[in-house]
């Protein structure tokens, strides 16, 4: 294991002090569901769900928070925002903005613009947390919801998608501000709201997709930077597999088969999307972590909802010739 000081740049640090994008170190931010609620209903997925049935265990939600932030902790740096308790889905931080990395050393973060009338009052909160973090902070001018429709690959490359949340217009001003290369997905399905619905980076050079649900010229233009692992619809179709956070050589996901009877109605599709990702992760010398996050499921949310990069170091070698062993 390298010692700690390995993984920072030191000129950077010298000239501007220590943060997430001169420490080439997993940073990430989380938020607590202190003010967790599916009052208003959002998504399909809430919409599918009675208001009965739909109502938030706060005890419950916090403790799955809980043991997910610990894991992660000790793995990595983790920013805790401040929740604001009329904020209902602020605890879903991947929707709050996009690091850039490939861009003046990873210090820009473009803040959301969402669509989604409960979320907009996240983006002010967003822009005050950053600013004290000293990132170069902008607001996207046009609708957009964060790194779940924006993923990074490598150089300045990366893969967006339009339609739900985030408009195809905010995608053409990331590539004209940025100098970013989009491969834009349009997006048509309201089951895949989101880009992390259907597409995972497992690393900088391979990335898991959904095929099924991305045209064929978008797929020939993705492997030119990066290979493809197909993500069956089947077991991927109520999002999970691709809805995975990278962790050093771990990748964190949301299940709860451990839970679940045989008998239980989503014993079937659990079981499948745990074998399959235990599967890919075997093939790429890594490990899945499951975590149960059921209260989050009555928001439409799924685990990486919850967490936003705000370094990637786990891609760092594609960009720094450093990287966490």
């Amino acid at each position: 294991m390298k010692s700690f000081l390995n993984y920072i740049d030191e000129q950077s640090a010298e000239s501007e002090g220590l943060n997430t994008h001169n420490v080439v170190y997993p940073s990430f931010l989380m938020c607590p569901p202190f003010g967790l609620s599916a009052d208003e209903a959002n998504n399909v997925f809430m919409k599918k769900i009675p208001p009965s049935e739909r109502e938030v265990n706060r005890t419950k939600a916090l403790h799955q928070f809980v043991t997910l932030y610990n894991f992660m902790a000790a793995h990595s740096m983790v920013y805790l925002l401040p929740h604001d308790y009329d904020l209902q889905d602020q605890s879903f931080v991947a929707n709050l903005g996009k690091v850039l990395p490939h861009y003046k050393d990873g210090k820009t973060v473009v803040i959301s613009n969402y669509k989604s009338e409960p979320r907009r009052g996240e983006t002010e909160p967003g822009v005050k947390f950053f600013e004290m973090m000293k990132f170069d902070v902008i607001v996207a001018p046009k609708y957009f919801e964060g790194e779940a429709d924006l993923k990074y690959l490598n150089g300045n490359n990366y893969i967006g998608a339009y339609g739900m949340r985030t408009s195809l217009n905010a995608l053409n001003w990331f590539e004209e501000k940025f100098d970013m290369n989009i491969v834009k997905i349009e997006n048509k399905s309201q089951d895949h709201y989101h880009l992390d619905c259907m597409v995972y980076p497992l690393y900088s050079n391979v990335v898991l997709v959904t095929t099924s649900l991305v045209p064929k010229d978008k797929l020939k233009q993705i492997e030119k930077f990066s290979e493809i692992v197909d993500v069956p619809d089947s077991v991927n179709g109520k999002g999970g597999v691709t809805n995975c956070v990278g962790l050093n050589k771990m990748v964190i996901c949301a299940s709860e088969l451990s839970t679940l009877k045989v008998t239980d109605e989503d014993y079937d599709y659990e079981r499948k999307k745990v074998d399959y990702l235990s599967k890919i992760c075997a093939q790429h010398s890594l490990e899945p972590i499951f975590f149960n996050l059921s209260e989050y499921k009555k928001n439409g949310a799924d685990l990486s909802c919850m967490v936003m990069h705000m370094n990637y170091s786990r891609f760092a070698e594609a960009y720094t010739g450093k990287g966490i062993q």
